[in-house]
C-alpha cells in the first residue's frame, strides 16, 4: 500500500486540470495519449464561462478557487489549461503553490520559437487572448527577432463546440481569419485557444503544407511531462489510473460536447456541489 506522502504514494496522485470550460478537453486528450498510466482530475467552471470578458483580477481569483477545489483532491500537478487563466493568472498560483503549475502559453511560445523559418508567427486566439499579448510577451522573451501577430477568431469556438470541424463552412471561417496573417508571411501559427485542435485539420488545409501549426495542448503535456520526470512524479506501472471529471454547471450538455473533444467517453461527471467550491466558503 502507498503512504500518501511517500514517493510512490506521490507519484500515485492524480494530475489536475483546470478550464474555465469545456477547451481544457483537448489537454487531457493529450495526457491520455502521452502518459496513459497517470489519473487525471478535471474542472471545468461552466457555470462561470467565459473568462475571457472579466477583469484580470476577477479571472486570477476564479482561477485561485478552482485551483483549491482541484489541490483538495489531493493533486500533484496542476495544468491551467485554459489561455485566459494562463495569461493573466499564472504567476500569481505560481507564487501560492508548491506544486508545479503549468500553463499552456509558454509551452506554444517555445515550440514556434524553435518552429519558425522567418521569424513571423501568428496567433490565433479568443478575442481576450490576442487583447492580452501574452503571446507576444512571451515569444519576444525567448527571442526578440521573431516578429508576432495576433488574430482573433471568435467564430472557431461555437464551430468546435457544434462539431462544425471540417466542410465548406469552417473552411471559409478560416480562410477569413487566416489570409491576413499569410499574406503578411507567417510561416508558423499557434492554435492559442484550447478548443481550436478540433479544427487542424481544415485550418491545416486552408493554411498550406509549408505553414507548422503548433498544437498547445500537445507542446503543454510534453513538458508536463519532463517537468514530471525531473522531480520523479511520473506514476509507476501497475495501478490502473482513475479519472474524474468535475464541473460548476450544466453536466449534460458538458458530456455530450466533452466527448467529441476528449475523444471517448467520459465515464464519471459529477456537477460540484455548492457547499464544496471554495468561493462558498468567504
Amino acid at each position: 500500500m502507498n503512504e500518501p506522502g511517500s514517493a510512490s504514494g506521490l507519484r500515485a496522485r492524480p494530475i489536475g486540470v483546470f478550464d474555465s470550460g469545456i477547451g481544457g478537453l483537448t489537454v487531457v486528450r493529450q495526457l491520455l495519449s502521452a502518459l496513459p498510466e497517470e489519473s487525471i482530475v478535471y474542472f471545468g467552471d461552466t457555470a462561470r464561462v467565459p473568462y475571457g470578458t472579466k477583469s484580470p483580477e476577477t479571472v486570477t481569483r476564479f482561477t485561485r478557487e478552482a485551483a483549491q477545489f482541484l489541490i483538495r483532491r489531493n493533486i500533484k500537478a496542476l495544468i491551467v489549461a485554459c489561455n485566459s487563466a494562463s495569461a493573466v493568472a499564472l504567476p500569481a498560483l505560481q507564487r501560492d503553490q508548491e506544486l508545479p503549475v503549468m500553463g499552456v502559453i509558454q509551452p506554444g511560445a517555445k515550440a514556434a520559437a524553435r518552429a519558425t523559418r522567418r521569424k513571423r508567427v501568428g496567433v490565433l486566439g479568443t478575442p481576450a487572448t490576442i487583447g492580452s499579448g501574452a503571446y507576444e510577451a512571451a515569444l519576444a522573451a525567448l527571442d526578440p527577432g521573431i516578429e508576432v501577430k495576433g488574430r482573433a477568431c471568435p467564430l472557431f469556438v461555437p464551430l468546435a463546440e457544434e462539431g462544425w470541424i471540417d466542410g465548406p463552412v469552417p473552411e471559409e471561417v478560416a480562410r477569413v481569419y487566416l489570409q491576413p496573417l499569410l499574406e503578411w508571411g507567417a510561416d508558423t501559427l499557434v492554435l492559442g485557444c484550447t478548443h481550436y485542435p478540433l479544427l487542424k485539420e481544415t485550418l491545416q488545409k486552408v493554411a498550406g503544407p509549408e505553414v507548422t501549426l503548433v498544437d498547445t495542448a500537445i507542446e503543454t503535456v510534453s513538458e508536463v511531462r519532463a517537468l514530471l520526470a525531473a522531480r520523479d512524479l511520473l506514476a509507476s506501472s501497475g495501478a490502473p489510473p482513475s479519472h474524474e471529471f468535475f464541473v460548476s454547471d450544466v453536466p449534460a450538455q458538458f458530456r455530450a460536447v466533452g466527448e467529441r473533444f476528449l475523444g471517448q467517453a467520459i465515464e464519471t461527471l459529477r456537477r460540484v456541489d455548492q457547499d464544496d467550491l471554495p468561493w462558498y466558503e468567504r
